[in-house]
């Protein structure tokens, strides 16, 4: 997947909406045999097995434990406008597409509906502007279960929005106008904004937004000695890095536990050739060492050299994935194959954001990635991104199989 990104200066001032933070929901009435409600911890759980009611129509969603710690995503929204052609233009080339339609996405917006289509209470931060596109959205994210609490509505930008080029191979290139998601946001996030930060299982971010906010969002950390001496017990925070083509500051690298790219991105963000998994592993130690990511930020006279990321889980497309542990073996995990692959386009999201709701319920980094691989696989069989995201049965019904 190849993608650019365009977005508009911050001409406004916004203060973000006080709304009081409801207990988190999910998207249908879901019956548990076993569930794990609790931090990512190192003891082996097996993946848990229940039964769903199956309803027709949009019912409110429920929850098992109303204290289940939830998925937050912070990030992008964007109204996907899909074309469907037979290769891309040539320079000064004009084609006609085969079809085209506008569907819900954006790499938050798509992480979210995956949480909650995976069972798991999600809310999403971000912003949409009052328009079509942005109650495209918003419809689509309620109607899956996601907490809407923390969006908010801008009158002076509207929605990003996405070009999505669409080849027959389910290959995708991507062109990205952030409107809303790159404008108004303030520039200090207050302690009553990061609240529902702050009662999360987990965080996920992405670079669709500014890097100012996921820095503040990243570096919501327990102030007490005894709380960050506990940090991995903590709210883990995982940044994926899809988004903007810009210099990854070392203070936001600095304040994520895992570390998303895909190998393009990482390649980009590195300058460092991923061509082979040897390759991918010298450019990860630049991770985790952040050798020449940027130059050390001098204040007040002090040099302050950042520490870097300690946990690298790198996506690879057609080759699976693999996570990278300072100190520790590589994990791989190849793909499971899809029976067809009509679509990429979210598959990325759909793995991080599966890995993410694994972690949060307690299962070894191996299960998280086996689960995520699973849930990529049926992202990539179905057209769209948010329409693309699997439930928990499928995927658990996917394990059983492979």
């Amino acid at each position: 997947m190849k993608a650019m990104s365009f977005s508009p200066a911050n001409h406004c001032n916004l203060k973000l909406q006080k709304n009081p933070i409801k207990q988190p929901i999910l998207a249908n009435p879901t019956h548990f045999n076993s569930h794990q409600n609790q931090k990512p911890s190192n003891k082996k759980h097996q993946f848990p097995s229940f039964s769903i009611k199956a309803s027709k129509t949009p019912q409110t969603p429920l929850t098992k434990n109303p204290d289940t710690p939830p998925l937050v995503v912070v990030g992008s929204a964007n109204a996907d406008i899909y074309v469907e052609i037979d290769r891309l233009p040539k320079e000064g080339e004009t084609i006609s597409a085969k079809t085209g339609q506008t569907l819900a996405g954006g790499k938050g917006a798509n992480q979210a509906a995956c949480g909650a289509k995976l069972s798991y209470p999600t809310y999403f931060v971000g912003q949409v502007g009052e328009d079509a596109h942005g109650r495209l959205i918003t419809e689509a994210l309620k109607n899956g279960g996601v907490n809407l609490d923390c969006v908010r509505n801008l009158s002076d930008a509207p929605t990003g929005h996405a070009v999505v080029m669409l080849q027959p191979d389910g290959q995708n290139s991507i062109i990205i106008v952030g409107g809303a998601n790159m404008s108004c946001w303030p520039e200090k996030l207050s302690d009553e904004d990061l609240e529902v930060v702050r009662k999360a299982g987990v965080v996920l971010l992405q670079r669709e937004i500014p890097d100012l906010v996921n820095i503040q969002v990243a570096k919501r950390r327990p102030k007490d000695l005894l709380a960050q001496a506990a940090r991995s017990a903590g709210v883990p925070v995982i940044l994926d890095a899809g988004g903007m083509d810009a210099p990854m500051p070392p203070e936001l690298l600095n304040a994520v536990d895992i570390f998303s790219p895909n190998e393009s991105e990482l390649a980009r963000l590195t300058r460092m050739s991923t061509e082979s998994f040897e390759q991918i592993g010298h450019a990860v130690v630049k991770c985790h060492k952040m050798v020449s990511l940027d130059t050390p930020i001098i204040k007040c006279f002090v040099c302050v050299r950042y520490e870097g990321v300690k946990q690298v889980l790198v996506k690879l497309g057609a080759k699976g994935s693999a996570l990278f542990i300072e100190g520790e073996k590589p994990i791989k995990q190849p793909i499971i194959s899809a029976a067809r692959v009509l679509d990429t386009t979210g598959a990325g999201d759909t793995f991080t954001a599966a890995f993410a709701v694994a972690l949060v319920e307690g299962k070894t980094k191996e299960e998280c990635m086996r689960f995520a691989a699973a849930a990529a696989s049926l992202c990539v069989q179905v057209k769209g991104a948010i329409p693309s995201m699997p439930d928990r049965p499928s995927v658990l019904h996917l394990l059983q199989t492979v």
